[in-house]
């Protein structure tokens, strides 16, 4: 069976982690700190907290940024629910935008359509999560000056995005946002197994993340209200424990130095299927990859445009080819569902979704196994 998506480990990878399990702290060490710094190294983001898992780091950033109860926060329904779960967890309101047919993402058009009525509603957002769905950034800079009309906040959902690029910078550079979150999921750009990073240009908002991912806890001497010792430490919020650990971080920094190679190869794939699929009946992606601007190629994804696609999908499968799909829109899941989102809200995506195949990528598939996807889709679509 080929996977639609799959991590490449190397001895350097499994090297880094031992070195740690042996002869260093397995948490709270020097390898976290280190991995942050690249991490800002790279993106060109100024402070960095890492995290356990992407939906931890949606969580802090939401919560760093002050959503609370009574307020609204939005996102795109095409996303996986993490995307929007990170509003309820914080008490707030959830609605959605629909998405642009063409780029998947975020529709700014709808976006400024939503926001004009809320305006009048008085029921603006407090934020926007915006999602860079299979790896090609959103609009940041038409979103970003919404936000700066409308005092919104923005919250880059980047988990498809580490590798990418927008107006020559790095996804997760920050430039048109509050915050912007990355993942380290297996099927990411990098893994460090589980994991994530809260990215941001804001001190304070560096500083609010790193208490809420560690307990509402500091050690800081200018933040105590009282000096009990060098022992001594103080709650100051209700936070979490959502650190990483030196163990994932080790394994984090040792991708990193890979992560140039890793988005090659997936443009290079992502290149072979805009090619070899150009006659069949499916939409493809935007090419996505210019001087200034390139998705990172974290899923390639087609539309069928004629043929029953539940058919298509377990015919691939049965060829050991491990299709997937990526996203079931959120509001159309039971619990979003129960809170009175209903089908036909947002068209774009539920269309998306109905059409929509992820096949295999990532930087170890090999030409053969993409040469057998290729030619078992011109066999069920001829």
């Amino acid at each position: 069976m080929i996977p639609y998506g799959k991590h490449q480990i190397v001895d350097a990878d499994i090297a880094a982690v031992v070195d740690v399990l042996e002869n260093q702290f397995l948490t709270q060490g020097q390898m976290v700190p280190a991995f942050e710094q690249a991490l800002c190294e790279y993106t060109q983001a100024k402070y960095c907290t890492a995290v356990n898992s992407g939906t931890s780091g949606l969580h802090v950033a939401c919560l760093a940024l002050g959503v609370g109860p009574g307020d609204w926060l939005w996102t795109s329904p095409n996303s996986f629910v993490a995307s929007a779960n990170c509003a309820l967890y914080c008490g707030a309101k959830i609605d959605f935008v629909d998405i642009d047919p063409h780029t998947r993402n975020l529709d700014t058009d709808e976006l400024a359509a939503k926001l004009q009525l809320a305006k009048r509603e008085a029921r603006l957002p407090k934020a926007i999560v915006v999602v860079h769905f299979a790896g090609l950034s959103c609009d940041m800079q038409a979103i970003s000056a919404l936000a700066r009309e409308y005092d919104v906040k923005v919250i880059e959902d980047a988990a498809h995005g580490l590798g990418g690029f927008y107006k020559g910078r790095p996804i997760g550079s920050c430039q048109y946002s509050d915050i912007a979150v990355l993942s380290f999921h297996p099927v990411k750009s990098i893994t460090t197994a589980e994991g994530g990073a809260v990215m941001t240009n804001d001190a304070n908002l560096a500083e609010r993340s790193v208490l809420f991912a560690k307990h509402g806890v500091t050690r800081d001497p200018d933040k105590l209200t009282e000096h009990h010792g060098p022992w001594y430490y103080q709650q100051h919020e209700l936070g979490f424990n959502y650190r990483m650990s030196d163990i994932h971080a080790a394994l984090g920094l040792s991708q990193l130095s890979r992560l140039a190679s890793f988005i090659t190869a997936r443009k290079t794939l992502a290149h072979r299927y805009h090619k070899a699929l150009a006659e069949l009946p499916v939409q493809l992606p935007l090419p996505n990859d210019s001087t200034n601007d390139s998705s990172a190629w974290h899923l390639y994804m087609i539309e069928l445009l004629s043929g029953d696609r539940k058919s298509v999908f377990e015919q691939l499968q049965s060829k050991g080819i491990g299709v997937n799909v990526h996203y079931i829109p959120i509001h159309l899941q039971p619990y979003y569902q129960r809170m009175g989102f209903t089908a036909g809200q947002f068209p774009c995506a539920e269309q998306f979704y109905q059409r929509a195949i992820t096949l295999p990528l990532y930087p170890d598939l090999q030409i053969e196994q993409q040469d057998r996807v290729i030619q078992a889709l011109r066999e069920i679509l001829k």
